[in-house]
Order: structure tokens, then sequence, then C-alpha cells
């Protein structure tokens, strides 16, 4: 099963040490509950996949781990048909000893579109939630975090980010943790917090954004990216049964209403840094996922339309701030 020992001895001497008042037991629960099924089945394959040390770790414009040399043609084979144990690989890409996984998202392209608003993330605390497979992680690594935690509840996408980890040395400063925002107590300890991909499917998402703000240190940065509809700042779309072949798509506001909810759940500073189009070069079925994609949730005959006769999907990326408290604000953060 997946040991969480060495991230509680990595968090026990940082800001985040309260949090093993209760993360321990909550994972060991968890553990219990899967002892079968396809956790375990995952975590077979994750045991077969073989030690390799490597000299090349980048994380800086890619995800690419291993150089020529390190394994053979025969090992390089074995590695790829383990990978392809954990489909369907959703968020990425990555390169792993010459293997190319093409996933579903190119999560890389969200990457650079946000990259160039958010705070230096070097030496920063930082939590992505709904992380996936945990690809942003490491692209927050190289950009120099300090501790980079994403927390998701897909037993699938943990295996996938320890594959990676393993071939990458066991890489410190880093964790995918199996767990839902509602089961994190209210830290106060991120200099930024991550949510991409998670607010639509929230039933109360004003909740979800006071979530995310109890995980905020005073002072810290909040980086959202959701979908958006056009529209005024009373524009939101409240979807049927489905969204994009969707079944939990409840909320989605235009980006001018989405900085009011911001506003109302008393963050500062916020601004609309980018809206963009999912074109079907960005989401698409891959040999990574073979599943249904983008271009099956679209109107054949339309595609700017949804196959439910919605507008297409359309995300922004907000950025905004919690104030600092004037009462319990450190001199660090009122100086920041």
């Amino acid at each position: 099963m997946i040991d969480f020992s060495d991230f509680y001895q990595q968090i026990a001497k940082t800001r985040l040490s309260h949090w093993l008042h209760c993360l321990p037991a909550q994972l060991h629960d968890w553990q219990k509950q899967h002892l079968h099924g396809d956790l375990a089945r995952w975590s077979r394959a994750l045991r077969k996949l073989p030690a390799i040390h490597t000299q090349r770790i980048e994380l800086k414009d890619r995800v690419a781990i291993g150089q020529s040399g390190e394994v053979s043609a025969g090992e390089q084979k074995k590695i790829e048909s383990l990978l392809g144990q954990f489909h369907p690989w959703r968020k990425g890409p990555f390169e792993v000893h010459g293997i190319h996984i093409d996933t579903e998202w190119r999560s890389d392209w969200k990457w650079d579109r946000l990259k160039p608003h958010i705070s230096p993330l070097n030496n920063r605390y930082v939590l992505d939630v709904g992380c996936g497979s945990g690809y942003h992680l490491w692209r927050m690594a190289g950009e120099g975090a300090e501790m980079a935690v994403g927390i998701d509840p897909s037993q699938l996408f943990l295996c996938q980010f320890e594959a990676i980890r393993h071939f990458a040395n066991g890489y410190k400063g880093i964790q995918v943790l199996p767990l839902g925002i509602e089961e994190l107590p209210e830290l106060r300890a991120f200099d930024t917090v991550f949510s991409m991909g998670v607010l639509y499917h929230r039933r109360s998402p004003i909740d979800h954004l006071l979530q995310l703000k109890e995980q905020l240190r005073d002072g810290g940065e909040l980086v959202l990216e959701t979908l958006v509809i056009d529209g005024d700042e009373h524009s939101v779309l409240v979807p049927g049964e489905r969204y994009g072949k969707m079944r939990n798509v409840w909320f989605i506001p235009s980006a001018a209403a989405l900085v009011g909810w911001l506003a109302k759940c008393g963050f500062e500073n916020i601004r609309v840094v980018d809206e963009s189009p999912t074109t079907l070069n960005e989401q698409r079925r891959t040999d990574w996922m073979r599943n249904e994609s983008l271009a099956d949730f679209l109107d054949p005959n339309d595609p700017g339309k949804t196959i439910e006769g919605y507008p297409a999907p359309k995300r922004a990326i907000i950025i905004a701030n919690k104030p600092v408290d004037s009462q319990h604000g450190t001199k660090r953060e009122k100086d920041e």
C-alpha cells in the first residue's frame, strides 16, 4: 500500500506540523477502506516498477525524467507496459526514460497561461486542490516551491503520481494525498492555493471558495481556474442533468460574476488574468487516454456548443489574495 510516513516526517518541523493531529488517522482509515479492488491492483503494479536511479530530473520547462543509456530497450518496454496499467492518464504530459505519456490534457498549456501572472513560488508552501496525477505539483517544484501538496480523492491519480515519483528517485518536497478539501482542517499555512478545474463540480461554490481561503495564510494568494460563460456580473449557467456529458456540473458563472463571489468571500486584489476557450488540441483522446474526450462532448454540427446545446467550454484564471488580519498577521505577511 501507499506509505505516507516520509511526508509526516517532512512536515513535522514545518508550519504544517499541526496537520499531524488528524492527517495520519485520516490516511490510515483511507488505507483500511481500500485494502482490495483497484488500489490493491495498482499498488502491485507500483511494486513491479524497476528501481532506476536517474541523473536527470527536469521540472522547469517540462516534466522529464531519465536520460539515454539509463535503461535498456527491454526495461523501457516493461516500464511502458506497467505505466499503461494506470490508464486513463488525464493530466500531463510526462516523459519517463524516453516514454512519452501523452495525456488527455495538455496541462503544460494551462501552466504557461497562468505562470506569468502568479507570485513567484520560490520557497513557498503551495496547495493544489483537485491536483489529479500531480502534474502541476512537479511544475511548482520546478519553480522552487519549498513544499507542494496536492489533494485529490482519486485512487488512480495517487498511483499515477507515485509511479512518476518512483522514477524521480523518490523526489521530496511534493506529495499527493487522497483527500477532498472538506477533509482538511483550517490549516491557514499555505502561501499559494491553486484550485483548477474544481469549482464547477461543487454543489456550493461559495463554500468551496471559503474552504480555499481557510488554507491560506494571511496575505496568501489564490489561483482559481474554472469554466466560465460570457456575461455580466449576474450571469450564471445552471446546467441540467449533464454539461459536456458530465453529470456533476452545478454552476458555471461568468468571470465577472466569479469576481463578485470572491469579493463576497472576503478576497481582495481580485483580477481576471486569462480567458481561453478549450480547444480540441488541448483536450483530446490519446493512446494514454482512450476514453471519450472533448470532441465527443461537443455538438458535431456546431463546435461552439456542447452536445446538450450549452456554450462550449471556456476557462478563466482569476487571482486574488486573502487579506492580512491586522490582529493576527505576522510582520512578514504584512510586509508582503
